[in-house]
């Protein structure tokens, strides 16, 4: 059964009613749909609530960050490379805005706290990272967006297809459905934050090859913990293949976690999607914790033989080129009806002249990195859908424009002849 939770907006300080004020300005107030309700779809939640819309949230599960983002601990911190890749600047972007937003919205020590990391990989050194419990993250996104806006939570609510509507008076609506075909929602504009169930969703008002334009596979991580009992066998966290977590002190972990644990972790498993805890896994972590921390290595294989270890697995969902999918969706039928390769002397057509789907867009395949994106690319959508400029560079945002796939194939097509 599908469970709904609805919540009016609050009354707010007068430093934060701008955006709410705009929205109940307008003679219509603007409405979304957000299909996940993961580090991305809280992301995109909470900057559409800053900016006054009215929302509607649907998630399979029985409340917000049950899959990836329910991840015990993780590390944010900048991808470090010996060159500048797509990658490495959007974390660089995206990792100092993630820690205003935890600062803001969620107490240290109840869902993060502060850390150095020893990088042991390239640019090896010690930098400032920051341990977090992503659900707390998610929840102090999806409480503000409460406090902003109208927001009504469908949990336990499967999104199986997306159906294109014309209003009357020509607006184009979405309607969201189960699978059994009945409406879950209906909203003007949908943001799909699904994760890997994200390729169903656009695959449905779309051409049935969409596999090929948005090339999205699971990867799985396994992370290995236990209870901290005595002091911690490193001053800090280390990184090189996997990051040791030493010491990591939560409220919010009990009662499935020990308030106080250590971790290591976690697996990179391409292709993999069974979620089920492997001894392989525990194993491969503990010789990655042997490499970074000798004496830590050797305690883990001790907690595993006694039977004292612990393991959390996932499924990820990261996309061919392992970076996230952010923005309008492509009309890849309309695109392939007008470029069947060009004729000679023609140009081919710029990823910014691909037509898209009015109204629909994506966040997905934020793969390992979605504490260090989530918050960078919630704003970008946001300011997609509001045409607004935004101070993140054009080569970027073009790096995660969910049409690149579909176009970089057109640009492939020969030269039709003459």
């Amino acid at each position: 059964m599908t469970r709904v939770h609805r919540d009016p907006a609050s009354t707010l300080p007068s430093s934060t009613q701008s955006a709410t004020a705009t929205a109940e300005a307008r003679q219509e107030p603007r409405r979304a749909i957000v299909i996940g309700a993961g580090l991305a779809g809280a992301s995109a939640c909470v900057h559409l609530a800053r900016h006054g819309w009215q929302l509607e949230l649907i998630d399979r599960h029985p409340e917000a960050a049950m899959a990836a983002s329910a991840l015990p601990v993780g590390m944010l911190s900048p991808h470090v490379t010996r060159s500048p890749t797509p990658l490495s600047r959007l974390t660089a972007l995206g990792v100092p805005l993630a820690r205003s937003e935890l600062a803001a919205a969620v107490p240290a020590g109840q869902g993060w706290q502060a850390c150095e990391v020893d990088n042991l990989g390239a640019d090896a050194g010690r930098w400032p990272a920051a341990l977090v419990r992503p659900a707390a993250l998610v929840q102090a996104w999806l409480d503000e967006a409460r406090m902003r806006t109208t927001l009504v939570c469908h949990w336990s609510a499967r999104a199986a297809a997306i159906a294109r509507a014309e209003l009357p008076d020509g607006r184009v609506t979405w309607r969201v459905a189960d699978p059994d075909g009945r409406t879950v929602a209906q909203a003007p504009t949908v943001v799909v934050a699904a994760a890997l169930g994200s390729l169903e969703l656009v695959a449905s008002p779309g051409p049935s090859d969409a596999a090929s334009s948005f090339p999205l596979h699971p990867v799985k991580g396994q992370l290995s913990l236990a209870a901290l009992q005595g002091p911690p066998l490193a001053p800090r966290p280390r990184r090189d293949q996997g990051v040791f977590v030493p010491s990591y002190e939560d409220s919010g972990l009990p009662p499935r976690w020990p308030a106080r644990l250590w971790a290591m972790g976690s697996t990179y498993e391409r292709g993999q999607d069974n979620r089920a805890l492997s001894a392989a896994a525990h194993l491969q972590n503990a010789d990655s914790l042997g490499r970074l921390q000798p004496a830590a290595g050797k305690h883990m294989r001790e907690e595993l033989a006694a039977g004292r270890l612990l393991g959390w697995a996932e499924v990820r969902c990261a996309s061919l080129d392992r970076l996230p999918l952010v923005g309008p969706l492509p009309d890849l039928d309309a695109f392939r009806r007008t470029n069947r390769g060009p004729a000679p002397g023609q140009r081919r057509p710029a990823l910014r002249e691909v037509p898209r789907l009015p109204g629909l867009y994506m966040l997905c395949a934020l793969g390992s990195r979605g504490l260090s994106l989530a918050a960078l690319c919630g704003r970008l959508l946001v300011e997609q859908i509001e045409s607004a400029p935004t101070d993140i560079p054009a080569d970027l945002v073009a790096a995660l424009d969910p049409a690149r796939f579909a176009w970089r194939q057109a640009r492939r097509q020969p030269v039709r002849p003459p």
